[in-house]
């Protein structure tokens, strides 16, 4: 399976998509709960304006869209929150981002002007005077948009979260991609700003906020070509580490390749015992070496000395054919 899918459907979680943007929003601070959160791509959804709060389907823009429902002064309010998977740096994110926003507020508009134009539709169906029966008759600017001067728009966060061991070098806004430096000129413009979640450009303090698997996840990652490193997070983190959830070791081992070996059929994998494994055929690996190495300037050195290539076989306690291999003789 392809890291980007592997990445996606993980991130597809709602605790772990909850814990994204608790991190980004609230600092860590567990406001946003799993279960207020529903899918965007396969829920309609009542927004917060529209005819007499007609239901209002919303077409799908991203690969993952949730909805958090909050309470305000006793209105409800629907706040959209997407996220952005990256395995690889994007050098155009602050383009896509600002796309993807742009293009959810578009439809947000469009969704309502078609509630408004199927009420309206509808009263003057059952000959109901829009005035008398309470109802609006909107302005020339309001019919001409659709969009209601009381309308409101459900604000757009995207989040870019790169699932890579090195350092984002890529631009985090629109600003960064122009070569542009004129103040009068970059006063006229509105700039747009990538939040960016990169392990490599976190603290540790800063990754102990996450509160679900991702933490594991970013701290592996970040550590991950640094053996010494990576064994003492390992060691303060011991019993999450030994306790993690499948689907975030996949993530895990699909970006690193770290060889982490583990059955698909187990829903929690032991990583700190999985390393432990690995660092010992490592260790086994490199102990043969070095005893091969050793064996083969002794079989050198004896024949240097005039030592035939049977007796140096048995010295050495290696094949005949294999010393003579050694020592370039044809047999």
């Amino acid at each position: 399976m392809r890291a980007d899918t592997i990445t996606k459907d993980y991130v597809k979680d709602a605790g772990v998509f909850a814990d994204i943007f608790n991190y980004y929003i609230y600092g860590g601070r567990q406001v946003i709960l799993p279960e207020q959160l529903t899918e965007r791509d396969s829920t309609k959804i009542a927004l917060p304006y529209g005819a007499d709060g007609a239901v209002v389907p919303v077409q799908k823009f991203r690969d993952v869209q949730k909805l958090y429902a909050a309470m305000t002064d006793g209105k409800m309010e629907y706040v959209l929150y997407g996220a952005e998977n990256q395995a690889e740096i994007h050098y155009a994110m602050p383009v896509k981002n600002n796309l993807y926003d742009a293009l959810e507020y578009a439809g947000q508009v469009e969704e309502a002007a078609k509630s408004h134009r199927k009420e309206m539709k509808r009263k003057k169906e059952e000959g109901e005077e829009s005035a008398e029966e309470g109802g609006k008759t909107p302005s020339a600017g309001e019919f001409l948009s659709g969009f209601w001067v009381e309308d409101r728009l459900i604000p757009s966060i995207t989040v870019t979260i790169f699932f890579g061991s090195e350092e984002w070098d890529g631009p985090l806004s629109l600003f960064e991609m122009m070569d542009v430096s004129d103040p009068d000129v970059l006063a006229c413009m509105d700039n747009y700003h990538v939040r960016l979640i990169a392990p490599a450009q976190m603290t540790d303090e800063e990754i102990m906020k996450f509160q679900s698997s991702l933490r594991e996840v970013m701290l592996f990652i970040k550590y991950s070509k640094d053996k010494e490193n990576l064994s003492r997070v390992l060691v303060t983190n011991e019993k999450r580490f030994r306790e993690l959830e499948r689907r975030a070791a996949d993530v895990i081992e699909t970006i690193t390749n770290s060889g982490i070996k583990y059955d698909e059929s187990e829903e929690v994998v032991d990583v700190c015992q999985a390393i432990r494994e690995i660092r010992m055929e490592e260790r086994k690996i490199g102990e043969q070496d070095g005893e091969l190495k050793k064996a083969r300037e002794a079989a050198e050195n004896l024949h240097e000395m005039g030592l035939d290539t049977d007796k140096i076989a048995q010295v050495v306690g290696y094949a005949v054919e294999t010393v003579k291999g050694w020592l370039g003789i044809e047999s």
